[in-house]
């Protein structure tokens, strides 16, 4: 773990394993400084008492009254014995990350950092949504509206009022952009759509940008900074340009741009000021709208990673409960089938122990992807835990489910993955079908599943098993 400042870990641990696992990796870690609590009333008290970044629990011990506690805290759940039990215990109490024994120290470390730079996004979006509620207070004081597109076209339309202009329009400049910007209001037209611009057919806009400083162009057909786009300015009868940049905290994100006609004077002295005075004034409403945009993408982003495995992106096991518990309901109201493959990778152990953790975790992620990528849309795909996955088919047969389990034995047998092309990567997996078989929750789909993944190891790998436990003799 980089960085000076010390993380504080608070830990309850009843398992011997996760205990034992816990202190050594603490030992080696200078950077940390973990917080032991041997009861649940330790941990409840420990946590009203201390400031802490994350904690760390067994599952399925991670009671409510201890998540209620700690619901802004990032929990790391370690999973061990009933793994089934301590998934659902992970699922139901919304812990944030779990480790499945045996417990490595690079999962825990990874968890960690994922962990606390989660929690300093929330914090930086708290932070920038105070500052959005601040600068709608302001913008209410220079406007009628809150609409920041109302407000950039309230102060487009006042200065062409106020200076007779051919043309005054706001240009937006997004983050990281550098060739194109965009036009974002006009006074001729308050519902004008977005115009692209390319800047290096605008080189007083690109100037403006990159110098942080008013340009000023009064004679449009002999000013050399013009001279690439002469013949286009020529055909408009533009004299005269200004561009003024807005800047929000040395930062230059958008021009006011202002032009003349060519049958009228260039601008004076006292309009190029007014020009920068209510660029000035202007900052905060631009600023305003691409505050709200960067809050709406980091939402989006932050929502994808609550429902992502951090090591193979594919679904977590959480996303996959929420949809199974939507896809049984819609089964029995209509009469649908529902179908549940659970696959791993047979011998993945020696995978591990002949190249390596990374290489194993490098193959774990290929062999993720490759089985999304043959997956059918409708269905969803998700790490289960370890080497364990699981897909839902919504409104697929037993048959179906078969063919589409052959089909993705076969490309899994004519992949050759990297870096270990030598090894023939072989699956193994186990069907279950309602209402083919005796299910009477969502859950029961998922341990049938799952036993008939556990026939198919015990018969030798390589092949598929279907769910024994059938409501008739014969299934198709």
């Amino acid at each position: 773990m980089s960085g000076k400042r010390v993380v504080n870990i608070l830990v309850y641990a009843e398992g011997d394993e996760g205990l034992r696992f816990l202190k050594r990796y603490f030992r080696k870690r200078r950077g940390m400084r973990p917080t032991f609590a041997n009861t649940p009333e330790e941990l409840i008290q420990e946590l009203e008492r201390s400031s802490h970044d994350v904690m760390i629990i067994d599952s399925p011990n991670g009671t409510e009254e201890i998540r209620k506690k700690a619901s802004d805290l990032p929990t790391i759940a370690l999973i061990s014995g009933d793994i089934p039990k301590g998934l659902r215990s992970v699922v139901k109490h919304n812990i944030d990350y779990y480790l499945l024994s045996p417990f490595h120290e690079d999962d825990l470390e990874v968890k960690i950092k994922t962990a606390l730079n989660r929690r300093s996004w929330f914090e930086k979006l708290y932070s920038e949504k105070r500052d959005l509620e601040a600068i709608i207070e302001l913008t209410y004081l220079i406007s009628s509206t809150l609409d920041p597109k109302e407000v950039l076209y309230f102060i487009v339309k006042k200065l062409s009022e106020m200076i007779d202009v051919s043309r005054c329009s706001m240009i937006s400049l997004g983050f990281g952009e550098k060739r194109y910007a965009h036009v974002v209001s006009s006074f001729e037209d308050p519902n004008i759509p977005d115009i692209k611009l390319d800047l290096n057919k605008y080189p007083e806009i690109k100037k403006a940008m990159t110098s942080k400083s008013a340009v000023v162009i009064r004679d449009a057909m002999h000013d050399p900074l013009m001279r690439p786009v002469r013949s286009t300015i020529a055909s408009l009868g533009i004299q005269s340009i200004v561009v003024i940049p807005v800047i929000y905290r040395d930062e230059v994100i958008g021009t006011l741009s202002l032009r003349t006609s060519k049958t009228k004077p260039g601008f004076t002295d006292r309009e190029i000021k007014l020009c920068k005075a209510i660029a000035n004034a202007s900052a905060n409403a631009l600023y305003n709208a691409f505050l709200f945009e960067r809050l709406k993408s980091e939402k989006a982003r932050l929502e994808k990673l609550a429902i992502t495995d951090y090591l193979t992106g594919v679904y977590n096991i959480r996303f996959f409960y929420h949809r199974l518990e939507e896809e049984f309901s819609r089964a029995e109201r209509y009469g649908y089938p529902v179908s549940c493959i659970m696959l791993d990778i047979d011998h993945f152990k020696r995978i591990n122990d002949t190249y390596g953790h990374t290489k194993g975790d490098m193959t774990l992620r290929e062999f993720a992807q490759l089985i999304r990528r043959h997956t059918r849309k409708s269905d969803v795909f998700a790490r289960y835990g370890g080497e364990e996955f699981i897909i839902l088919l919504p409104q697929t047969s037993l048959d179906g489910a078969k063919k589409e389990a052959e089909r993705l034995m076969k490309h899994v047998k004519s992949h050759r993955f990297k870096g270990i092309e030598k090894e023939r990567i072989t699956t193994s997996m186990g069907i279950s079908c309602w209402p083919v078989h005796k299910i009477n929750t969502a859950k029961d789909i998922i341990a049938l599943a799952d036993n008939a993944l556990y026939e198919a190891k015990a018969k030798g790998r390589d092949r598929i098993e279907i769910s024994g436990r059938l409501r008739k003799k014969t299934y198709r």
